[in-house]
């Protein structure tokens, strides 16, 4: 089972899908995201077990050289998190909606991680960066005192926090336009 996730992005598009590729050759992981990020940046971000998952990273760490911007590595990731990279958790059409705003698309995976293992919420999504001016944002649905209490653990611990949001409760047309 996927227990450890790890991002590295880069300010080369170029250097980013090479860095991609290493990182798939170099150990058995799956590849979670790979994709321009704006403005002219690549992601890549692949989940696996922890060994692998290092192995991969430090492969792509060497590849992406002086064009690596951030990175991130999670060990024991709650199991909630690749899906909601991926968009693909199940998720219910009822509960208060939090959303956690980054400057940077690590902060908020980061972040998502913290608030799946603080309280009983559901990931909806992790948005990484596409169309958001390289921005990434955490979105996520629970009882209203669970939704409060993961994004106030999410946000103490990050200095990239922009701005967060606990909507109790949220028109059906607004959880209609998050899934």
């Amino acid at each position: 089972m996927s227990n450890s996730v790890c991002m590295i992005e880069l300010s080369s598009i170029a250097r980013g899908i090479e860095t991609c590729d290493e990182m798939m050759k170099a150990a058995s992981v799956k590849l979670l995201k790979a994709s321009t990020i704006c403005p002219g940046k690549y992601m890549v971000i692949v989940g696996g077990d922890t060994g692998s998952v290092e192995a991969s990273m430090q492969a792509g760490m060497r590849v992406a050289g002086e064009f690596m911007v951030d990175k991130l590595f999670i060990p024991n990731i709650n199991e909630q998190l690749m899906p909601a990279i991926s968009s693909t958790n199940q998720v219910p059409t009822e509960g208060a909606i939090g959303v956690l705003e980054f400057y940077s698309v690590a902060s908020a995976i980061v972040a998502a991680d913290k608030a799946a293992k603080t309280a009983d919420v559901t990931l909806i999504e992790v948005r990484t960066g596409f169309a958001i001016g390289g921005k990434g944002f955490v979105t996520i649905s629970g009882s209203v005192s669970s939704v409060r209490e993961a994004v106030e653990a999410a946000k103490a611990e990050n200095d990239l926090l922009v701005e967060t949001a606990v909507i109790p409760r949220p028109a059906k047309e607004l959880y209609e336009t998050l899934m």
